[in-house]
């Protein structure tokens, strides 16, 4: 009994020690090329710039914060679009991501058909972005900003996805945001909902 005991011990140390060495290799990965651009600064200047626009009460000065955060929602775009062109020369056996919930070491590499490429990924939410910061279908600020920041926090759940699990992606989104991850489905835009669900084979 003992020895089984110290079997099963020495299997899950094993399996956490290869589960600590995966992710740390994504995370640096990701980082490394995340890290050439201002895109997470980008990403917090514009949440806190939203919620003080929608917190302004005169309407002049509420319309002058929107014309501000134009410029950076522009400069938000143009950077995640090079990163994602960036990251699109990572090799795939690097990309693919796994569809389990749970991480499992090496799962991505025994079952690629139960994967999804973050190449692709990154591509439709930098599509997605890019949609919602034009606007050409015309929504109100308030919506604008709604829609944007649900591609946004979308896409850092991919980047949690591939980092970690998409369990570990959606709970650090109900941390930090307090948003669900079906709700971020739901809150993009309809293109975006669709490419990233036949991404993902739902």
């Amino acid at each position: 009994m003992e020895i089984i005991l110290l079997i099963l011990v020495g299997v899950a140390f094993g399996a956490y020690r290869l589960k600590s060495k995966a992710q740390a290799r994504r995370i640096t990965l990701l980082a490394s090329h995340l890290g050439r651009y201002q895109v997470e600064k980008l990403m917090e200047s514009l949440t806190e710039g939203y919620l003080r626009a929608l917190g302004e009460k005169d309407p002049e000065r509420q319309t002058q914060i929107w014309n501000m955060l134009a410029a950076s929602e522009e400069q938000l775009v143009e950077q995640f679009s090079r990163f994602t062109a960036d990251f699109s020369a990572v090799d795939v056996a690097d990309a693919r991501v796994s569809k389990l919930p749970v991480f499992l070491p090496e799962a991505d590499r025994f079952f690629p058909d139960n994967t999804f490429d973050m190449r692709r990924a990154l591509a439709v939410h930098a599509q997605g972005i890019a949609r919602a910061a034009k606007n050409a279908v015309g929504r109100s600020p308030r919506d604008k900003a709604y829609t944007l920041s649900a591609e946004l926090f979308l896409m850092q759940h991919t980047c949690h996805w591939y980092c970690r699990s998409k369990n570990i992606a959606s709970a650090r989104m109900m941390a930090r945001h307090r948003t669900p991850y079906q709700q971020l489905l739901e809150s993009v835009d309809p293109r975006t909902r669709e490419a990233y669900l036949a991404m993902i084979g739902r």
